[in-house]
């Protein structure tokens, strides 16, 4: 702010009012202007804030840029993929040979032999490792009934020599 103007003789003049009133106007004009742009929060700016930008702009829209496909294509977009199993493919034999050696089972067919009652989970479990193992046996031709009647059949030919008739 300016001091008022001095006099020679020491004296303080006053402003006028024209003076005054020019003043004022100035002020105004000067607060009038403080602050950014019209505009320039949406627009981004014309760069004047920060230092000068010689990179390219980051874009102001927000979300993905990744291109969208907007006609029909040929190929789809969402391919869907299949789930990997947890174990690769096997043989039907080594399968059978991996559920025949598998421990767990083992243990629980024997609680079940002894009389114990299994968890409605463990127990769901037996008749599904059980239920596949019947499946692999039909694939592969064999069955428990097999061994058992080449046994009964061979019991009965040995009773039937043994005894002599035919």
């Amino acid at each position: 702010m300016k001091k008022p103007s001095t006099n020679p003789r020491g004296k303080v003049r006053r402003k006028t009012r024209e003076e005054l009133n020019q003043e004022g106007r100035d002020r105004k004009r000067e607060k009038k202007h403080r602050g950014n742009a019209s505009g320039s929060r949406a627009n981004g700016g014309d760069g004047a804030s920060g230092s000068g930008r010689s990179k390219q702009q980051k874009d102001p829209r927000i979300g993905s840029k990744k291109p969208i496909p907007l006609g029909v294509t040929d190929t789809p977009v969402n391919k869907q993929h299949k789930p990997k199993s947890e174990k690769p493919m096997l043989s039907p034999q080594a399968e059978l040979e991996m559920l025949e050696t598998d421990e767990r089972l083992d243990a629980l067919l024997e609680r079940l032999e002894e009389g114990e009652t299994l968890s409605a989970d463990d127990q769901a479990w037996v008749d599904a490792k059980l239920d596949r193992i019947d499946e692999l046996m039909q694939k592969l031709g064999l069955s428990y009934d097999d061994d058992e009647e080449e046994e009964e059949e061979g019991k009965e030919d040995m009773m039937r020599l043994l005894k002599g008739g035919n």
